[in-house]
């Protein structure tokens, strides 16, 4: 199936955007791991992109492509603007974050607090949709409801006037939130999973790129839930236990290719790496994301020990990657 945004396939797989997670460094990593996968960004909002320091705000590297850029806010204008510079900088996307259920962005109108509003969620994608380039599509990615809300009718309703306004792809958290009383990793972990509304959905609307997101966490959770959707997205798990990503991707796309080991794949990092200390980034930023890339492994804990240890040490390099695989592999050996 296609739509005006592009073939549907391009949502099959995505990495879910993450505040403080999925920066930059954390992109490229993911895209070692996961060469189809759809990448987001952190959540920027709107003004930040208007006003900020954009090349540390929307910065990317060219190896990171599919990388859509997720923006808060709820001002269309804003938003409209904020698309158009997007888009000037080379993201393939532009998602509206229709989902967040934090305190901070509840008090600046924007995130799930939307979910209640949605004709002026409307007039964003709107606004958006129309500062767009036609090749970047403009998407939302929302909850089942918020609060109160436990109606499938006014969740497919806020789709469809959502949908009115141009978007046609939705990444939905197959969950609602709590705008008071829960944290925001309660409202991840508390409110049940609805992953039938969202293949509702799906049937319902069959036009609409859909794609699935809460509570995916293996490969066997991915492939239980793509059948019929257009695409799953992965949050935690993929930051977590990294490997897992590389699996789901091998899973979806190359089936019949073996996955790659650990530290092969960790090495087609270096080039990357060494680039940035020679820009005078510090190790740590980087192999922050690294440290659950041998999760559950024999010498994992090793490997996360030497690294989060050695980091933040001054003139830290590639050699202290290289002392953290060898930890690793003498732990394997001793198991």
């Amino acid at each position: 199936m296609t739509t005006e945004t592009g073939p549907a396939g391009e949502w099959r797989l995505s990495v879910a955007p993450m505040m403080d997670w999925t920066d930059r460094h954390c992109r490229v990593f993911h895209r070692l791991l996961a060469p189809n996968a759809r990448l987001y960004t952190e959540m920027v909002h709107a003004q930040a992109v208007i006003h900020g320091d954009r090349e540390r705000l929307l910065g990317f590297d060219a190896v990171e492509h599919p990388v859509a850029l997720q923006l808060g806010g709820s001002d269309p204008a804003h938003l409209a603007e904020a698309t158009r510079i997007g888009a000037d900088w080379g993201y393939d996307e532009v998602n509206l974050n229709v989902g967040c259920p934090s305190d901070r962005v509840q008090a600046g109108r924007f995130g799930a607090c939307l979910m209640k509003e949605p004709a002026l969620v409307a007039d964003c994608v709107a606004a958006m949709h129309a500062a767009a380039p036609a090749n970047v599509p403009v998407t939302v990615k929302c909850r089942l409801g918020v609060d109160e809300m436990e109606d499938y009718d006014v969740f497919r309703a806020f789709v469809d006037t959502v949908a009115l306004a141009g978007c046609r792809v939705f990444v939905v958290h197959a969950r609602k939130a709590w705008l008071q009383g829960l944290s925001p990793k309660e409202n991840r972990e508390i409110p049940p999973l609805r992953y039938e509304w969202v293949h509702r959905l799906k049937r319902e609307r069959p036009d609409l790129v859909v794609a699935i997101n809460g509570g995916l966490a293996t490969v066997e959770d991915v492939l239980a839930q793509s059948p019929g959707l257009d695409g799953v997205m992965i949050g935690r798990a993929a930051y977590h236990e990294p490997y897992r990503l590389h699996l789901m991707d091998r899973a979806l796309f190359t089936p019949s290719q073996a996955p790659e080991e650990r530290a092969d794949l960790l090495r087609k990092l270096r080039p990357y790496v060494e680039d940035c200390l020679g820009r005078g980034v510090a190790l740590k930023h980087v192999s922050r994301h690294l440290l659950g890339l041998f999760h559950g492994q024999p010498g994992g804990r090793l490997f996360r020990q030497v690294l989060s240890e050695g980091a933040p040490h001054a003139g830290a390099g590639w050699e202290l990657v290289e002392r953290a695989l060898a930890a690793t592999t003498r732990r394997g050996a001793a198991a």
